[in-house]
């Protein structure tokens, strides 16, 4: 079915205990990267969406128990000169993740077919083009043992004005916004019609979109982390290793240890 923006706007409010389900949930992303470490594994989690839906705010919880010597969170800004001398897909390819890693990415290659778009930042033949060259990419790196995860975290016009006073209002959260904010909300239903290209082109098998109602924080930071650990719980084998028989004897000569269970 196709996706469409309009079906992720009820914004209902988290109906439990946030503070155990945000816990437990971190503690299985936790166990998800070590079956990553253990198991040889590597992934990305993708972000995109509106700006001030959240994305920050989910990767900050994301990561909170993650091991930080095998993730690592790339935050994609305007391109440098140098990147902008190669392919689109070159800084991309630069950030995969190698063995054992997760690489979490806050905006992605997909600015060639939304902001790049909207903005005019590339032709229109450079943008058409990108759908094609996109999809080769993911399948590229989901077939040599490379998992995409790819999110979009959706708010309505109501909730993202609500983020940008919240921001204006807080001292500690200006530095969050800036005149492209005000800019990009002027072309909302340009980014609308890229997002429904973009969803109707990119919804592939082998990385297909996940959509997140994010118009109640509590609500998306759950739903969200909860996607990402099935997601990719279904890339890893959760079955913990057996204990090594030469470090269990290590331990039993050291100081008599005995193993409380058989895994």
């Amino acid at each position: 079915m196709a996706i469409k923006l309009a079906d992720y706007e009820k914004g209902t409010p988290y109906d439990g205990d946030y503070w155990g389900a945000l816990k437990e949930v971190q503690n299985r992303l936790e166990r998800v990267q070590t079956a990553h470490i253990i198991r040889g594994k590597r992934s990305v989690v993708m972000f995109e969406g509106w700006d001030a839906a959240g994305k920050g705010g989910v990767i900050k919880r994301m990561t909170a128990k993650l091991d930080p010597r095998y993730y690592h969170v790339w935050p994609i800004g305007t391109p440098t000169e140098v990147e902008l001398g190669h392919h689109f897909l070159w800084r991309f390819w630069t950030r995969m993740p190698t063995t054992r890693e997760i690489a979490v990415f806050d905006r992605s290659w997909y600015g060639r077919v939304a902001v790049e778009r909207v903005e005019g930042f590339a032709s229109k033949k450079e943008w058409k083009r990108g759908y094609a060259e996109i999809n080769d990419f993911e399948a590229q790196q989901c077939e040599s043992g490379n998992a995409i995860i790819k999110l979009f975290l959706h708010i309505t016009q109501e909730v993202q004005d609500a983020q940008f006073i919240e921001r204006l209002d807080n001292p500690w959260k200006r530095w969050k916004t800036g005149p492209e904010d005000y800019r990009n909300r002027a072309k909302r239903d340009a980014y609308l019609s890229a997002y429904h290209d973009m969803f109707e082109k990119t919804d592939t098998r082998h990385a297909p979109w996940i959509v997140i109602d994010g118009n109640d924080r509590k609500s998306a930071r759950i739903a969200t982390l909860t996607a990402i650990a099935e997601a990719l719980e279904a890339q890893v084998s959760m079955k913990p290793p057996k204990l090594d028989p030469e470090v269990l004897k290590l331990g039993q000569d050291a100081f008599g240890y005995e193993p409380k269970s058989k895994l």
